[in-house]
């Protein structure tokens, strides 16, 4: 009996075993098909999500995850399809430095479309194959196949834009691993024969480096400029300029007294006594026609000590030095109070004081200004503009100046990617332009944006030929 019993005990051991081992052969199994469906769904995700990608045909850099339209020609983005599977590498073999620079130019081209934006020029980096046709949907211009191709350039070096001064005599990798690019003969003579300032250098700029740094151009053209000089001042309190007023109207009538008189002297006396209060308010900053003005008068302006309804009154404000080649007598100023917010007060700039203040570099000016209803105060503050009219010249836009400290610089695209720095001569800044006097020329573009870093390339291209002693490009 207890032998039978062990006998069951054994065969039913070995049967949990068995069922035990059945069951992890099919967990195994299930866990196995769960994890290759998981990484099955997960690829199809990643493929999902790399074909979720829009693209300009015309400006292949603007992508978005989205349908759209691109930001600078306006065109649908078309959705960008990847292969199911991932293309196996090819090797290409490439026998001489010209094929593989024919390769690389047959790859973009950079066309300026005249219609868009209103008609400035808009880069466009087209992608092409030599021989093929491309028609610009903008312009309706043959960009690729119109021009029968030319006489190949002579390669002069090979060069990585990313480290200035690189050069090789083949092509391959730069020290950080980026394909080389070519300079061609005609980039050289194109930048050698430009003049630049003492520390500069033209240089040269790729169709993809200039889309990547976002270089915006303007064109010099003549523009009718208005400069608005604003300062502030104070309704006028002068119990001097009063005082001195009221001597110099009072030595006129003693003059027209001492005409009758038979004593020379006393006539002579009349006259140093109208000289002395004349030099007297032309040291106050008053103009000679002004006193002479005040010849005519009965009696001295009461608006300087109070108001006084109908009377104009006077303004005191001050201008900087570098103001004063623009502020004339006669000048039209508007004039605005705090406490009447609403109204503006017009007048006439009547005196420009001589002398300049040692401490703040300002010059007071006075001014009459219209105040029938009697409403301006003595000692008030006043908000004072000037408008200055510099008639239509030519003008460029403040941010394609690159001021240096001792000069001011600009570069000119011309074209190609060749930039060049010019050393301008400006005038007065009004409404965000500079008045140009020399430098440039009307109808030449300039660069806007972008421009410290083409102002540094331009630098370390400079030095760089200094120490070498050399006038090659740099391929930029």
């Amino acid at each position: 009996m207890n032998r039978i019993i062990k006998l069951l005990f054994v065969h039913g051991t070995i049967a949990v075993g068995i069922r035990i081992i059945f069951i992890g052969v099919i967990l195994a199994i299930a866990i196995t098909r769960l994890s290759s469906q998981n990484h099955a769904d997960f690829q199809q995700q990643q493929i999902a999500k790399q074909k979720s990608v829009y693209y300009c045909p015309m400006h292949p850099t603007i992508t978005s995850d989205r349908p759209g339209s691109c930001p600078i020609c306006y065109m649908k983005l078309v959705k960008r399809e990847e292969p199911s599977a991932l293309p196996t590498a090819k090797t290409v073999s490439v026998t001489s430095p010209e094929q593989i620079a024919k390769q690389m130019k047959d790859i973009c081209l950079l066309h300026n479309c005249p219609k868009a934006h209103e008609g400035k020029p808009c880069p466009m980096l087209v992608v092409a194959k030599e021989g093929e046709k491309i028609i610009c949907p903008i312009c309706g211009m043959h960009l690729v196949g119109q021009v029968a191709p030319s006489k190949a350039k002579k390669i002069l070096y090979w060069t990585d834009p990313m480290i200035p001064g690189y050069k090789a005599d083949k092509p391959g990798k730069s020290p950080m691993g980026m394909d080389l690019v070519p300079v061609y003969e005609e980039q050289g003579s194109a930048i050698t024969n430009a003049s630049s300032p003492e520390g500069y250098a033209p240089i040269l700029v790729t169709p993809q480096k200039l889309q990547l740094i976002g270089i915006k151009t303007s064109v010099v053209e003549r523009k009718k400029m208005t400069k608005t000089i604003r300062t502030v001042g104070t309704i006028a309190h002068d119990p001097e300029l009063y005082q001195a007023q009221v001597e110099y109207i009072q030595a006129i009538q003693a003059f027209e007294r001492a005409k009758q008189s038979d004593v020379p002297e006393v006539v002579d006396q009349a006259k140093r006594l109208i000289e002395s209060t004349r030099i007297r308010l032309k040291h106050m900053g008053l103009s000679d026609d002004l006193i002479a003005e005040m010849a005519t008068w009965k009696e001295a302006e009461h608006s300087l000590l109070f108001a006084h309804p109908g009377e104009p009154v006077w303004v005191y404000a001050k201008v900087y030095e570098y103001e004063l080649p623009l502020i004339h007598i006669g000048q039209e100023i508007t004039v605005q109070v705090p406490s009447f917010a609403d109204k503006v007060f017009k007048g006439n700039i009547r005196a420009i004081d001589l002398m300049v203040d040692s401490t703040t570099r300002t010059t007071r000016i006075r001014a009459q200004v219209e105040d029938p209803e009697g409403q301006l105060k003595p000692d008030m503050y006043v908000n004072a503009s000037i408008d200055v009219d510099l008639g239509e010249t030519l003008a460029i836009p403040e941010e394609a100046i690159f001021d240096t400290g001792t000069k001011r610089i600009v570069f000119v695209d011309k074209g190609e990617g060749l930039f060049e720095p010019r050393d301008v001569f400006v005038g007065a800044k009004a409404d965000g332009y500079y008045e140009v006097k020399s430098g440039v020329h009307e109808g030449e573009k300039v660069v806007t944006s972008g421009n410290f870093l083409i102002d540094s390339e331009s630098r370390l291209k400079a030095a760089l030929e200094g120490m070498s002693g050399s006038g090659e490009p740099h391929g930029q």
